[in-house]
């Protein structure tokens, strides 16, 4: 097991800021991703393998032009600037002229949390920093360039890609920076060896692929095999005073989610693929007040202001057919605290930690097969791309369901797949739980067939049918029983070893 925490993954991206940086000519580049995906880790590293050793780097505050300015002298004061040579800014004008003086030095530029210049009090910054491209853009040989760093999705496409921003159309470069791949997490669960399914599906539940959480785990002792790894990463990373996750999601997720936000994202992720009249019901249901159009309005925010949830709809609907729409959060961490850690830890102050930790890891369960089906569909994706797995897809998978209440007519199919260049659809059953399967097939099978009766299904009557089961882990009389109905099983284990196979 690895005593040292690693940089994992991020092949790619580290090529392509290299081969940036080496152009010798300047540029300005965008590094966008959810918070603790490793923005900064990765240019850091990436500058460092480039052999660029001079660099200016600042976390921009949230906060007013005095405070912005303050966090500018500091950090001139840490990177040892030569303040005869670049004199430290007293308005927001002098500091976007830092920035050009700085990258004709050749001394590469990186602003943290860029979003911030959103910010009414200090959006100036954006047009004065606008002069200095344009300036910098023209010149020939310089050397070095500018690199923002934003984590707030919306606010930095306002400002760098809306046409009205001082900024749109300055970037020269684009790195959106994923989660983890699948064969960058099994690299860093193997080299810590963490080989059982069932821990790594609960990990991915919790941290999907954000490094800073896996680190955060490495950290306390937690990132290792063990019968209770479910308590004790619990217990370390949210449970205890000094815990790093403890207020992770009040600080970065919810401070501007009060109220009906609040409660509406509470309900999504308890009810997670749940329809609008659903959560309009179960809003109201618990005393909430206001019309359908008001808390439309929210969700609306939510799905597209704050991409905090995404709206899906079964595959091959059309875009009008809004009824069958269902909601889900995004992000794997925010629906595990909503739906089951932030309660416990509430509880923690009146009731023993070790009933706690067990009431919060069974209510998590919930929530993992909610993400067993998203990690199914993620990994066989992958794979897909790289001519692995058990199926070529064409198309990426989706579930498919109907509205129906009657139970004889009722569709849910967890996921459909498609190969159509050899004319084969793929149905897909996931269960957290393996022993679940073998009592659903008769169900299963059934949804398969009407679908097929559908409008959307019929076209594919005559393909050649797969039909597929996916647990954590399969044991061998479990394998054969349901291969003897026609469904192939494939537990996480079987998929992480095709995983191993992928040349990054």
């Amino acid at each position: 097991m690895a005593k040292t925490w690693g940089f994992y993954g991020r092949q790619q991206e580290m090529t392509l800021i290299e081969k940036i940086c080496r152009t010798g000519r300047w540029y300005f580049c965008h590094i966008s991703g959810r918070r603790r995906i490793g923005k900064t880790t990765l240019i850091t590293n990436a500058l460092r393998a480039s052999n660029v050793h001079r660099i200016f780097y600042i976390q921009i505050p949230d906060s007013d032009s005095s405070g912005v300015l303050q966090a500018v002298h500091e950090a001139m004061e840490d990177f040892a600037l030569d303040t005869r040579q670049f004199k430290k800014p007293a308005t927001l004008k002098e500091f976007a002229r830092l920035v050009g003086d700085l990258n004709r030095s050749g001394i590469v530029v990186i602003l943290d949390e860029f979003q911030y210049f959103h910010r009414k009090g200090i959006y100036d910054f954006c047009s004065f920093l606008q002069a200095e491209v344009d300036l910098l853009r023209d010149e020939q040989h310089i050397p070095a360039g500018l690199f923002v760093l934003g984590s707030i999705h919306n606010e930095m496409m306002a400002i760098l890609e809306d046409r009205h921003s001082p900024l749109y159309n300055r970037v020269t470069h684009r790195l959106p920076l994923p989660h983890f791949s699948f064969s960058t997490l099994h690299e860093m669960w193997t080299e810590h060896g963490i080989e059982n399914p069932e821990q790594r599906l609960f990990l991915w539940s919790l941290f999907e692929g954000v490094p800073k959480y896996y680190r955060d785990c490495f950290e306390e002792g937690v990132l290792v095999p063990g019968e209770r790894f479910r308590q004790n990463t619990l217990e370390q990373i949210f449970f205890r005073g000094a815990s790093p996750l403890r207020n992770e999601a009040e600080n970065w997720f919810l401070g501007e989610f009060r109220g009906r936000y609040e409660s509406l994202l509470k309900i999504i992720s308890t009810h997670n693929g749940c329809s609008h009249s659903e959560i309009v019901a179960a809003y109201k249901g618990i005393g909430g007040e206001g019309s359908d159009k008001q808390l439309g309005g929210y969700i609306q925010a939510l799905t597209n202001k704050f991409q905090i949830i995404e709206k899906r709809q079964p595959i091959f609907s059309a875009k009008r057919e809004s009824r069958k729409s269902r909601y889900y959060i995004t992000d794997n961490f925010l629906s595990s605290w909503l739906a089951a850690i932030d309660r416990q830890i509430k509880a923690a102050r009146v009731i023993p930690l070790p009933g706690v930790i067990e009431k919060c890891s069974m209510m998590l369960t919930t929530v993992e097969d909610f993400a067993l089906e998203k990690m199914v569909r993620l990994m066989l994706e992958e794979l897909s791309r790289s001519g692995l797995g058990p199926m070529t897809l064409t198309d990426q998978i989706r579930g498919y369901w109907n509205r129906s209440t009657d139970v004889e007519r009722e569709i849910e199919i967890d996921f459909v797949g498609l190969n159509e260049q050899n004319e084969e659809i793929h149905f897909g059953s996931c269960k957290r739980d393996s022993a679940r399967h073998l009592p659903d097939v008769r169900r299963f099978q059934g949804h398969i067939e009407r679908f097929l009766t559908t409008r959307e299904g019929r076209r594919y009557e005559g393909w050649k049918r797969r039909q597929f089961a996916f647990s954590p882990h399969f044991d061998t009389d479990t394998r054969r029983a349901l291969l003897k109905v026609d469904m192939e099983a494939y537990g996480l284990d079987d998929l992480f070893r095709e995983i191993s196979r992928v040349v990054v």
